[in-house]
């Protein structure tokens, strides 16, 4: 299952261990780590990317859901980055395309106060246990959640919203007189332009999540290959279950594209 999760230490220190002993169980396929990064919440309330983990699918964390979570962690004053990946403003990134809830944010947000460093990071396991025991060990407490596509489902409600407005306008022009129909065209030809906008986003969002999914498969498929036994099958279990969600993302996309076009 593919979760975000945020590990909060008391300090820099027990923070780096973290990150080491996420690795650890990766390389042990006791779960399979997509993108990970070390954090510090600032005084000022921002958050600052200390370390950012290079050797996952997920290279680098602009303009993905593991992004997307650290800048809102980093609350309404906006996410600081630190040198290494740049500085990108907070109100940039979206819930959605984190794909957690406000509950969750909350949550991770009353534990990870001023001065508090964690662990954030993209992930599939099978189970909780193996990441627990290893933070609880050092000191971590663990805040997980189930990863949704909560963008497809903001696009949709989007798309029905426009097309409900349109189709009033147009009833609207239908009763009007002549005066008013090039004004009221006016209206629903932005309205289309509005509603195309809102698809070509749709489809950015779309192409975006295809290519982490291949980047994630790729990289699950070669541990997959060294891989024996229990540990084989369980990367094997991660692979498909990617695969699946891949899929039904295309297709979650290509109905809204045909709802549009109709």
């Amino acid at each position: 299952m593919d979760r975000m999760v945020v590990v909060v230490f008391d300090n820099e220190l027990k923070a780096y261990d973290g990150s080491k002993a996420l690795k650890t169980l990766d390389s042990e396929g006791s779960i399979s780590v997509h993108a990970e990064a070390v954090v510090k919440k600032n005084d000022d309330g921002t958050i600052t990317v200390k370390q950012e983990g290079d050797d996952f699918p997920l290279r680098t964390i602009g303009g993905t859901g593991i992004g997307a979570l650290i800048g809102l962690l980093g609350g309404p004053i906006g996410l600081a980055v630190g040198a290494v990946v740049g500085t990108v403003a907070g109100s940039a990134w979206d819930i959605n395309r984190a794909g957690v809830n406000a509950d969750f944010l909350n949550e991770v947000s009353t534990k990870l106060s001023p001065g508090k460093w964690a662990v954030v990071s993209e992930l599939s396991e099978d189970w909780v246990t193996p990441l627990d025991t290893s933070m609880g060990a050092l000191g971590g407490t663990v805040f997980r959640t189930s990863r949704k596509d909560f963008e497809h489902d903001q696009y949709t409600r989007d798309v029905a919203d426009i097309k409900a407005d349109i189709a009033q306008l147009k009833a609207e022009q239908a009763k009007s007189q002549a005066d008013q129909k090039a004004k009221l065209q006016k209206k629903i030809d932005n309205m289309n332009k509005k509603l195309n906008a809102k698809l070509e986003q749709a489809k950015q969002s779309s192409e975006r999540q295809q290519k982490e999914a291949k980047a994630k498969v790729d990289a699950l498929e070669k541990k997959a290959a060294k891989a024996k036994g229990d540990t084989k099958a369980a990367i094997q279990a991660r692979i498909d279950d990617i695969k699946e969600r891949s899929k039904e993302s295309q297709e979650d996309f290509e109905k809204l594209n045909e709802d549009v076009l109709n």
